[in-house]
């Protein structure tokens, strides 16, 4: 059985995220700690992600 999670706020996790939408913005690059950056895209319009691999080790 498998969740699904529609309230604003909500987080998933995992090693791979699938994402689908109609829309997707540019790519934005991103600090995530001091010299690491990483990217953002935005999902718009129907967008629905799925955890395609979750982490070996919970952090």
């Amino acid at each position: 059985m498998t969740d699904t999670y529609t309230k604003e706020g909500t987080t998933i996790k995992g090693d791979r995220i699938v994402g689908e939408a109609r829309k997707i913005s540019d790519i934005q690059v991103i600090v995530k700690s001091g010299r690491h950056k990483a990217q953002r895209v935005i999902l718009r319009d129907n967008a629905m992600c799925r955890i395609a691999k979750k982490y070996k080790f919970i952090k």
